[in-house]
């Protein structure tokens, strides 16, 4: 069974790791605890949106490229053999520039 919680940690412990960050340092700055940050990490605990966005931005990476990177791996998983690279133009034409965050 494919289980998206694993996913999401296994991502923000790679992109964490990546940036050379301890878990301490990512949970103090997304006023997490360190503990359920690491629940998270391994997959043992639901991350709420609003955790998911504190850790991103703890991170500084878009909560969109930490969601697609998941959303990828979980096609992997599934064997889809085809999914698209680019966000559709019906969708930003329907958001708007005015519902941009940046």
């Amino acid at each position: 069974m494919i289980l998206v919680r694993q996913e999401i940690g296994d991502v923000l412990r790679e992109l964490r790791q990546r940036q050379g960050q301890t878990l301490r340092q990512v949970a103090s700055r997304a006023s997490v605890a360190l503990g359920y940050l690491s629940e998270v990490e391994r997959g043992q605990k639901e991350a709420s949106s609003e955790i998911l966005a504190s850790v991103a931005e703890a991170l500084d990476i878009p909560i969109s490229t930490i969601m697609r990177t998941v959303g990828d791996r979980l096609a992997v998983l599934e064997g889809v053999d085809h999914f698209p690279d680019v966000v559709p133009d019906d969708l930003v034409a329907e958001v708007g520039p005015e519902l941009s965050l940046r």
